[in-house]
Order: structure tokens, then C-alpha cells, then sequence
């Protein structure tokens, strides 16, 4: 019998929700896990695709290959209508996407024991900042992409609603809350008033008091934490002989999940030569050397999983260390030690934490709404465990509860509910 399903296609995991009364709203995806990382490796040696945390495996066993991750991140931008070279193959990224999409349709399915050929799509409030056209165009991409995939029927709601919907199935009196949904890839945020009988209503528009938000998220705590702290152990700052500086582009390129595979191409391995011939200094000499190696070895989303490891683990630790193995030089076979508290990570992501507070102030501004009059701020999405932003955000409705979600979940669960209500 075909079913209707909710998909929260995120820039890290996704999921996939079924409303069933008295049953898990998520579906097993990989094993027992209700999530499936936004991962695709192409194994050259085996000829075989792997999707997941099966991926990541593979891609950090060293196996040679190709891993593709926050692909969500293509859409809305130029990059959607380009291509990568898979295995000798062009391969398109709207192929790609659809490929990962019909994967998840697939797995959900198994699970399930049903057909799912209709679906409510997840989507940020913003795909793209201030260019609605390209926003429209990112959903439009997306839902020919899950059509390709095998969906019949494609409906989007906001990221931040559905999660919303989520917390709404728990409470018992009416609240005005506002949804913090931070990401792999954006950061949403819904001011909604909830209640048990409002939760029976299929039109909710009434209840939307505002919504805003911005293109920033867990990726790009990953990028800048990597650019200030990492990068200068490859050389990012150092100055050549003429006192010019290293050109900044190849870290910024292995610091950016969906750009990575661009440090790989032969024109970039040829400038990177060029440069190192020109290098007088001794230390960034050997800087170099681990960049030349790492590029050389293909292990930059290696280094993207340990900067990202770091930021998880500042999310309950005040200080960490953090062995970085593959970071070596031909002068020295000594491993780097990426040692980091939780002030290290702030100078890193202040300005993005001081952003994203910034949309956070204009929802409530949109709205008329002071900061007093919210009952309730809930927390969903993979890097809402951030500290320092967290903080950044309790701060500018300090009276309101503090209730965190299922962060990897609530969106896909509250998806479930909304494509059950929307297809009955």
C-alpha cells in the first residue's frame, strides 16, 4: 500500500519519518541508526558505492576513491549544473543528489515494509540569503531531484515548522515558542504558538508568528574553527621569500566540505610545487610539506572529520587534544597535536555565533514579539550543541525554558507527522 513520508535531507545526516500512533516516528536507515550521514564514497578499488557512516568507514580505511559530503549545499548555487569525475565518468550533481535521495527513499522503504510515493520535504527558511530567486530555484531543484528519485508527489515545509510539530506532540498547554534549528548548513528559526488543540488544525499559517533565516551552520563552524586553528599547521599565514603570503585559496578550498575535491586537480598539485619552491623559511618549509602530503594522499576529508570532531567534542568538554597522525612532514615523522578550549573555539566562530544572534533579534522584531513574551526556546539540529552559540541565543530570551529536541530527529519526526495530516 503506498504511504506518504517525511524527508529531512540534511547538509550531515537525514532521516526519514512515518507517523504511526504509539510507534517510533523514524526509520531505521543504516542497521539500527535512524540517521544516515550525508555521505557518498565511490571505491575505485572495489567498484562499489557506499552511502553513510559505511562510507566514511571505507573512505578512512584508505581506500582509494571518491567521498562526496554536504552536497546539500549545492543547491541554489552555480555549482548544482556543474559535474565531478567519478571513477574516469562525469558524474552530475544532480545525479548525485538524486542518487542519494532514492538511496534514503530505498533504505526507508526496507524499513518500513511499505511504498513511499509521496513525501514532505524539509527546506531552511533561506537556501540562499537575500536572493529569492535562487531560493525558489533551490526548491524547485529539489523536488525535481526527489521526483527523479521516485516521488510521485513532493511538498516542502520549513525545516524549523516541522520541528515544531515535533515538540507540539509533547506538550500540554499552550506555548509560544521559538525554533532553533541549527544545521549541517543553515540556521532557521520559527517563533510558533502550540498547543494540543491547535495541533489538530491541517492550516497552521495563523499560528506562524514569524520565521528568518540564515545561510550558516555546523559546516561553517567546521570551516573557520579549521582556518584558525588547523590550517596554520599547513601553512595558512606564512609568508615566501618575496613576503607575500601563502595564497590562502588551497586552505580555504580543504577547510570547505563540498570544495575539497577541487585541492586534488593537477593544476592545483603543479602552483602548490611552485610555491614550495619558493619557501625560505625552515618552519613553514616544514608546514608545506604536511600540506603537500595531504594533498598528495587525498586525506583532506580526513582532516574536515577531525576538525569537525574537535567541535563536537568542545560541545561538553572545556579543553581537548586531539592527535592529527596524518599531518606529517619529510623532516619529521612527528605527529601534530591539535590542542584547543573552549575560548579557541569561540575566536574562531564569534563572528558566525554574532550572525546568526542577529537573525535570532530580527524574527522577534518581525514579528512584534519581545523577548519576555516566549515561553519556550527548543533546540534541534545537529550543532544547537554548540556552547558558546547556545549561549549566544538563551542570552537574548533569558527568561524563556530551555528545551533541547532530538537533535538529529525532531525534524524528521515532525516531517512524518505533517506528511501524514497533508496526505490523509
Amino acid at each position: 500500500m503506498s504511504q506518504a513520508c517525511g524527508v529531512d535531507f540534511g547538509t550531515s545526516n537525514s532521516t526519514v519519518g512515518w507517523h504511526r500512533p504509539g510507534q517510533s516516528a523514524l526509520l531505521h536507515l543504516e542497521e539500527d541508526k535512524v540517521t544516515l550521514p550525508s555521505v557518498v564514497f565511490f571505491n575505485v578499488e572495489d567498484d562499489e558505492v557506499t552511502y553513510g557512516r559505511a562510507a566514511l568507514s571505507n573512505y578512512l580505511a584508505g581506500y582509494e576513491g571518491r567521498l562526496m559530503r554536504s552536497m546539500k549545499s549545492l543547491l541554489g548555487t552555480s555549482l548544482m549544473d556543474g559535474q565531478t569525475e567519478v571513477q574516469g565518468k562525469a558524474l552530475p550533481f544532480r545525479h548525485l543528489l538524486a542518487q542519494f535521495i532514492g538511496e534514503l527513499k530505498q533504505r526507508a522503504e526496507k524499513s518500513a515494509g511499505a511504498h513511499f510515493d509521496r513525501a514532505v520535504l524539509g527546506r531552511p527558511v533561506h537556501f540562499i540569503d537575500d536572493d529569492s530567486k535562487a531560493d525558489q530555484l533551490a526548491q524547485d531543484t529539489l523536488e525535481e531531484i526527489a521526483r527523479a528519485a521516485g516521488f510521485k508527489e513532493v511538498q516542502f515545509q520549513f525545516e524549523p515548522i516541522a520541528a515544531a510539530f515535533d515538540y507540539e506532540s509533547r506538550i500540554e498547554k499552550e506555548e509560544l515558542v521559538l525554533i532553533a534549528d541549527i544545521g549541517g548548513g543553515t540556521s532557521d528559526f520559527s517563533l510558533v504558538r502550540l498547543s494540543p488543540q491547535r495541533a489538530s488544525k491541517l492550516e497552521r499559517k495563523d499560528d506562524i508568528l514569524g520565521n528568518g533565516g540564515v545561510h550558516l551552520g555546523g559546516t561553517d563552524f567546521d570551516k573557520y574553527l579549521s582556518l584558525t586553528h588547523v590550517m596554520p599547521l599547513l601553512g595558512l599565514g606564512g609568508r615566501l621569500g618575496t613576503q607575500i603570503e601563502v595564497p590562502s585559496s588551497y586552505y580555504f578550498n580543504l577547510a570547505t566540505w563540498h570544495t575539497i575535491n577541487l585541492a586534488y586537480t593537477q593544476k592545483v598539485w603543479r602552483e602548490l610545487q611552485e610555491v614550495y619552491r619558493d619557501i625560505n623559511n625552515a618552519d613553514l618549509r616544514l608546514r608545506f610539506e604536511r600540506l603537500l602530503r595531504l594533498v598528495e594522499e587525498r586525506d583532506g576529508h580526513w582532516l574536515a572529520i577531525r576538525s569537525e570532531e574537535a567541535k563536537i567534542l568542545l560541545s561538553d568538554q572545556q579543553s581537548i587534544s586531539l592527535p592529527l597522525d596524518r599531518l606529517r612532514s619529510k623532516q619529521s615523522s612527528a605527529a601534530c597535536l591539535l590542542e584547543l578550549d573552549q575560548a579557541s573555539l569561540q575566536t574562531a566562530i564569534s563572528h558566525l555565533t554574532i550572525q546568526i544572534g542577529d537573525t535570532v533579534n530580527s524574527v522577534l522584531q518581525a514579528a512584534q514579539v519581545r523577548p519576555e513574551q516566549v515561553d519556550t526556546v527548543f533546540f534541534t539540529g545537529g550543532s544547537s550543541g554548540v556552547r558558546g552559540l547556545r549561549q549566544q541565543i538563551a542570552s537574548i530570551v533569558p527568561t524563556a525554558r530551555k528545551v533541547e529536541g532530538d537533535l538529529f530527529g525532531s525534524i524528521g519526526a515532525g516531517l512524518g507527522l505533517d506528511a501524514a495530516r497533508r496526505f490523509a
